[in-house]
């Protein structure tokens, strides 16, 4: 096995786990949550438990109550497609199938983008994504179930993939969807409400995370967030991956030589699918990668990172399907590049994820309202 896996504790609580919890609370049975009237769960897209403590001081509502043990582990790949999902379905890639950014349909043999080429590409969100949403599953208790978000996400088939079962409220700064969440909460007692702010996201993948447009999105964020929660409802705010600045001279750009023997490259620069072409020796070509990328990345096979679990406990035959013959992980801060690709643009992006560090991985897990301690 080649792959570097994470050392984590047993014990560690991941996003999946999240939505299990908040049912737990409305039910009054929850072990880690004090029960609530309302739950809202706010997903702070790309900030990471490291990041939000190394900016505490542009942060002081998100962090004055947060304890050392508030976080939770992001699944793998940490990234949106992968762990958004996971989060709103309670299961791992594995079981829902958003394996990556972009992966094989290998009913076509086309690579397909799971958080934005639904509709352009294809994509059932039905099918595609299988899994009950934690907003099915709310609304098969009788409870009342709502996301508030931008308004241009509301019928994407992404949101469709996700939110199945949810109402969904648009509103367009961050202070005003978590204003919603918060007045649908306690207006609509048993609720399961949930809140998605993109600006820290954003802003890392194009400034970078130490810009001064990254600082101005977390503020906005804690701002938002700085208000009084109504009383009997319980919040909970996470994020589905952190993130890392990858500058120019950590890229590395594969040639045509590189890529012999490779059909399709997806995933992300952090995290790459790599499928072979038919014809092609798999293992050959992984033993290529591995010394052309030593140092750089770390390479495993698709059976290897189930075998070890990366994906979940369970990996469906779709799943399984997606996930590239070869995955590989850059090491450090360090991103790969297919430099035959007549798209280039995503060399420009600053701030990515995807990968296996603890700067990607670790979320905060923060507790505010009726869930405070």
């Amino acid at each position: 096995m080649s792959l570097m896996l994470p050392s984590e504790s047993p014990a560690a609580r991941s996003v999946v786990g999240v939505a299990d919890d908040l049912f737990a609370a409305l039910r009054g049975e929850s072990a880690v949550l004090p029960p609530a009237e309302s739950v809202v769960l706010v997903l702070v897209d790309g900030l990471g438990a490291i990041a939000l403590r190394g900016h505490a001081g542009h942060a002081r509502a998100l962090t004055a109550g947060m304890a050392k043990k508030d976080v939770a582990h992001s699944v793998f790949p940490s990234t949106t497609a992968a762990a958004l999902t996971s989060l709103l379905t309670g299961v791992w890639p594995g079981e829902h199938g958003l394996v990556g950014y972009r992966v094989l349909d290998p009913s076509r043999d086309v690579l397909v983008n799971q958080l934005t080429g639904w509709e352009s590409e294809g994509l059932d969100p039905l099918t595609w994504q299988a899994a009950p949403t934690v907003f099915e599953r709310a609304r098969a208790e009788g409870r009342p179930a709502f996301a508030t978000g931008v308004a241009a996400y509301a019928r994407s088939g992404f949101t469709r993939a996700t939110l199945r079962g949810a109402d969904f409220v648009a509103a367009q700064t961050a202070a005003e969807r978590v204003e919603a969440a918060y007045d649908l909460a306690e207006r609509h007692p048993g609720a399961l409400v949930y809140c998605y702010l993109p600006e820290v996201d954003k802003a890392g993948h194009k400034h970078g995370m130490d810009s001064p447009q990254w600082i101005a999105a977390l503020e906005e964020v804690d701002a938002a967030l700085s208000v009084r929660v109504p009383s009997g409802v319980g919040v909970l705010v996470t994020s589905d991956h952190g993130m890392l600045d990858v500058p120019a001279h950590r890229q590395v750009v594969l040639d045509a030589e590189h890529l012999a023997g490779v059909r399709h490259i997806g995933g992300e620069p952090r995290m790459l699918h790599v499928y072979v072409e038919p014809d092609a020796d798999a293992a050959h070509v992984a033993d290529r990668w591995r010394r052309d990328l030593e140092g750089l990345a770390d390479i495993g096979t698709r059976r290897e990172a189930i075998a070890a679990g990366l994906f979940g406990p369970t990996v469906t035959e779709a799943a399984a399907s997606r996930i590239g013959d070869l995955l590989v992980v850059a090491r450090g801060n360090g991103a790969v590049y297919d430099g035959t690709a007549a798209d280039q643009r995503g060399r420009g992006m600053i701030g990515q994820h995807g990968g296996l560090t603890p700067e990607e991985r670790q979320v905060p897990l923060i507790r505010l309202g009726t869930f405070s301690r």
